[in-house]
């Protein structure tokens, strides 16, 4: 998604209608929740569109378009963020991101999840290794 959000400076900032309507060219769909919050907040559209731009900017970033559609994916992945995992599908199909480097990023995610779970399990480890000191495996 590159919806353009002009400096504060330059000329007028697009309303959220425009913001909406470019990322459903970009991506094909809009995420529910951002149709939804249109009527709702269309201030937090804009915000939203502004936030894209610190995190990705259109120019001067160090990662090219598809390195941060696939960091993108991962992370939605990971999160179980299902309308930004689709959303990041369309747009890796729309930049012809090959079928290797989507599983990768995929992979990527899956491991970053089972070391969460890993990390997690800090207490049951102490458990278990207290009961094995003790001699005793229950």
């Amino acid at each position: 998604m590159s919806v353009q959000i002009p400096n504060p400076d330059q000329a007028q900032i697009p309303n959220a209608d425009q913001i909406v309507t470019q990322m459903r060219e970009t991506l094909g769909e809009v995420p529910v929740a951002m149709e939804k919050s249109l009527g709702a907040d269309p201030d937090l559209v804009i915000e939203h569109a502004r936030s894209k731009q610190w995190a990705m900017p259109a120019e001067g970033g160090a990662l090219d378009e598809q390195t941060r559609t696939l960091v993108y994916l991962a992370v939605a992945l990971a999160t179980s963020n299902h309308e930004c995992t689709k959303a990041m599908v369309a747009k890796a199909r729309s930049q012809g991101l090959s079928s290797a480097k989507l599983l990768e990023a995929f992979h990527i995610a899956r491991f970053a999840q089972a070391t969460a779970v890993l990390g997690n399990a800090e207490a049951l480890f102490d458990l278990v290794n207290e009961r094995a000191a003790r001699g005793n495996g229950r």
